[in-house]
């Protein structure tokens, strides 16, 4: 009898540790720092991870548990012991998370050329993770998905832009790649942030009282829905009912706003990952904050910062999409953009001007986009010595009625895609912009006009849909830019 209750309560006992959603079967963990591995527990369980050779213990407190794992190398299969638990097939590599909202979500299915990737996207060593869309107030702990396999049946409703930057990398480095896609559609970055990282500073104050308002105007409107519109309807459908007429179309009740506040996102989609290792992060978001291009060239930087802050894992590499061409794409926000990637350490931003559609802000050609954020993180990253930008205006000189630019990531130089150089404009010191004659020389750009034989200022792509077509011999789009401020 008494082996039988010491057989029972140690299976109660094993049955309460559990790890974390992350430690599934068929996962990747990041090669070469230390890698926490964490679940819950009853109170005063001992927790014992062994895995490539190490076994690290712990007591659990106050129902949760966490141990480090030494530097791992990589390769797999490797099986992962946690008390009476195996975690099997664990890869050890690389392991990105993919964020942003609808380009960096949309799926591999919904593109170009989506047929012939599709076809050729088995590969075992790509492993793939899809967070679900949570709205939330308060910060998740647990989330409730599964690492896959790459194939032709997981790889069409995996992010596209993801889905080509893991195969480049996979490509390059040679070990397993871990993604993990937390993106949602038509979100705003103040979403993505933490909320704490926002609260208190003026500028991004109307973010909690617009939520404030919202609530208000939730229970307003639930008042009348229940008093009102909802009786009413209700009357109205039991006079049709003993007329045998149709029933009228039910009202819809309000959707409360409450979980839709400033850092929901955060607390649903990036605080349950916390704190798994990772190399770093790829982005695709802007497009909801396009009305203030001014404030997102703060808050961008503060949701960058955010993270850093909650992963306590040094400031890992942050690489992101410069917005496409859409006919309500401000440059502003691509200036934005831009602003932040030369006032941030440790980042990349990868120009789209090629890959956009003036009338659809979902462009379907999204293997550049992912290709060059490959390339951008090769650099970053891994510190490979190669190109990983377009051309970047760096100073100009006038020189009587031209203006001579200079440029930075010129790679092994500059060319026109086409015959000649297009997309520049040229003022005065009215600031009033006309057509200019663009000429490379070197690494140089040349720009004048005959209407403006006294130039000050030069700009380049400065419009929504921008049609340039200046490159480096690399293959990589010029960043679209202003010369005055």
């Amino acid at each position: 009898m008494k082996i039988l209750l010491l057989c029972l309560l140690t299976a109660t006992t094993h049955a309460a540790i559990q790890p974390h959603g992350l430690f599934s079967n068929g996962g990747v963990l990041q090669q070469g720092v230390e890698v926490p591995v964490w679940g819950t527990a009853n109170t005063g369980d001992k927790v014992t991870v062994k895995f490539q050779g190490q076994e690290v213990s712990t007591v659990a407190q106050d129902g949760r548990w966490l141990v480090k794992l030494q530097p791992l190398k990589p390769g797999g299969p490797f099986t992962m012991s946690i008390a009476d638990r195996e975690i099997t097939d664990l890869h050890v590599g690389e392991v990105w998370v993919c964020s942003g909202q609808s380009n960096m979500e949309w799926p591999l299915q919904k593109t170009t050329n989506a047929a012939a990737a599709i076809a050729g996207a088995n590969d075992p060593l790509l492993r793939v993770l899809t967070v679900p869309a949570t709205f939330i107030a308060e910060p998740q702990l647990d989330i409730n998905a599964q690492w896959r396999i790459c194939s032709s049946n997981t790889a069409p409703h995996f992010t596209a832009v993801g889905y080509y930057f893991g195969r480049e990398l996979r490509q390059a480095l040679k070990v397993p790649v871990g993604l993990v896609n937390s993106s949602v559609g038509g979100t705003p970055a103040q979403a993505w942030a933490s909320a704490p990282s926002m609260r208190g500073d003026p500028q991004y104050s109307e973010f909690f009282t617009g939520h404030d308002k919202s609530i208000s105007n939730y229970f307003a409107a639930l008042a009348k829905y229940t008093d009102e519109l909802l009786p009413k309807w209700q009357a109205e459908a039991a006079e049709a009912k003993a007329d045998a007429r149709p029933e009228p179309k039910k009202p819809a009740a309000p959707v409360s706003p409450v979980d839709r506040g400033p850092g929901c996102l955060f607390n649903g989609m990036i605080a349950p990952l916390l704190p798994y290792a990772i190399r770093g992060v790829i982005w695709y978001q802007g497009e909801s904050n396009v009305n203030n291009p001014a404030q997102y060239q703060t808050l961008f930087p503060t949701l960058i910062r955010d993270w850093r802050n909650a992963w306590q894992q040094g400031d890992f590499p942050f690489l992101f999409v410069q917005i496409a061409p859409f006919r309500t794409m401000t440059p502003k926000l691509r200036e934005a953009q831009l602003r932040v990637w030369q006032q941030t350490t440790n980042t990349a931003m990868v120009v789209t001007t090629d890959c956009g559609d003036a009338l659809d802000i979902h462009p379907r050609w999204k293997e550049p986009v992912g290709q060059r954020l490959a390339r951008a993180a090769r650099a970053i990253a891994y510190g490979e010595k190669i190109e990983y930008s377009g051309p970047l205006y760096d100073s100009l000189k006038v020189d009587g009625n031209r203006i001579v630019l200079n440029f930075q990531h010129t790679g092994t130089g500059l060319v026109a895609k086409g015959d000649n150089l297009k997309g520049f404009t040229i003022a005065g010191a009215d600031k009033i912009f006309t057509n200019a004659n663009a000429q490379i020389a070197g690494n140089q750009v040349i720009v004048s006009s005959p209407a403006i034989p006294q130039p000050v200022a030069v700009r380049y792509g400065w419009s929504n849909v921008p049609d340039v077509n200046l490159y480096n011999h690399e293959g990589l789009p010029a960043v679209p830019f202003r010369t005055d401020p």
